[in-house]
């Protein structure tokens, strides 16, 4: 007898409910999400399973109760919350939720609808390993961004010359130029020979002379601060420079680390195969493609996870193609990246997008789809465990034969 388990998942406590093939409720309770309730769980779910086989529904595909239920042994089938949203009407007409009720909602969402859902496959450690580390890294460079542009607006708030003299702000000798001369009246006696000193004890790369560094920092619009309010920006400045800097630190071992790590793959030195994809962002796609071959038996399947093929909404007279919003972000943003710098190194690459583009159809557009036709590419590759050859890429071979 199979035995159905809606567990409906909590930053505290957890409702659990069990259900029979015929939807009778066996036992329903709540845990809490520590040391004890995880114990308790198990050992609740081990009677059960002494005389059944179950499957365990839950709305979350990670996280330290997934990791428990899969130690243990037992069979776990993600439901997308959107999922479980769309079905409560079926349950509760006056709209009603409870954590129970959300619990029962999934065993029982399992028991008649199980066919629906793939259960979890767990990936290997080291994809696990990988896809943490550049998740992490993907968010250090958001808050990186995110940092950038609060010291950018707080100098054009009194200091606008700070902000420009150099190229990237959040660069290395950006960030050591504004601890040593926060505020303007720190920089009042800077001329060419100091200037000169400081550019040469940080290496400047000297991409601009220094008279037109020197230009753009006088150029720029004067602040009006008191001197108390002048001072107290130019600490915040310090403050932000001092992090940035750390972060920045950081995100460059991080970088060395991934790179490393995806050219010791199989997995990671097919995917760098591909045209000017880059040791990154070959770690960003193979992060969200991970190990499981079944969970996209076809490219179709990945091209929907990865935001690339639009949604079709169609009903008598009604037809409309547009944008897929529910997908995999993270794999989007990795795929289309290495979509627009493909076009710069594969001249099938290159031609496909020309051609989008001359139908009118504007850059973000045609880098999607060239992404989808790169993922037809991909995906094989990917299922056969075999490295990208251009020629036998049949679309791309007659472009690589000379005329």
């Amino acid at each position: 007898m199979r035995i159905y388990i809606g567990l409906d998942w909590g930053s505290q406590q957890h409702a659990v409910c069990a259900l029979d093939a015929q939807g009778q409720r066996l036992t329903q309770f709540m845990i809490g999400h520590d040391r004890a309730g995880l114990a308790e769980l198990r050992q609740r779910l081990a009677k059960i399973s002494a005389s059944s086989e179950i499957s365990v529904a839950i709305e979350r595909p990670t996280g330290l109760l997934v990791d428990t239920l899969v130690e243990a042994g037992y069979t776990v089938v993600p439901i997308h919350p959107n999922t479980v949203k769309a079905t409560r009407p079926r349950y509760h007409i006056a709209g009603g939720k409870t954590d129970s009720s959300d619990a029962f909602l999934l065993a029982d969402l399992l028991r008649t609808d199980g066919h629906r859902f793939h259960p979890l496959t767990p990936e290997s450690d080291a994809i696990k390993a990988l896809r943490a580390w550049v998740r992490t890294r993907d968010d250090l460079v958001a808050a990186r961004l995110a940092l950038a542009n609060q010291l950018r607006a707080l100098l054009d708030s009194f200091w606008a010359g700070a902000s420009v003299i150099f190229a990237d702000l959040d660069s290395p000798i950006a960030l050591a130029f504004l601890s040593r001369y926060p505020t303007p009246s720190s920089a009042a006696h800077l001329g060419e020979k100091r200037l000169a000193s400081f550019l040469a004890q940080h290496h400047y790369c000297g991409r601009r002379p220094l008279p037109e560094l020197l230009a753009r920092l006088k150029g720029a619009p004067c602040g009006h601060c008191g001197p108390l309010e002048s001072e107290a920006k130019g600490e915040l400045v310090r403050s932000l420079a001092a992090v940035l800097s750390t972060l920045l630190e950081q995100l460059k071992q991080l970088t060395a680390r991934i790179e490393h790590e995806i050219a010791s793959l199989e997995d990671g030195q097919h995917l760098m195969s591909f045209p000017r994809i880059g040791r990154v962002n070959a770690a960003q796609l193979l992060a969200e493609l991970g190990s499981v071959r079944e969970r996209f038996p076809t490219d179709a399947a990945l091209a929907g996870e990865a935001g690339v093929s639009p949604v079709t909404r169609q009903s008598g007279k009604s037809h409309a193609v547009v944008f897929r919003w529910a997908c995999n972000k993270r794999l989007r943003a990795a795929l289309t990246t290495f979509a627009d710098n493909s076009r710069h190194a594969s001249p099938w690459a290159a031609s496909l997008y020309a051609k989008a583009r001359a139908r009118g159809i504007d850059h973000p557009h045609a880098i999607r789809i060239l992404g989808r036709a790169w993922l037809r590419v991909i995906w094989r590759t990917w299922i056969d465990h075999k490295p990208y050859d251009p020629t036998k890429h049949r679309n791309a071979v007659p472009l690589l034969t000379p005329a």
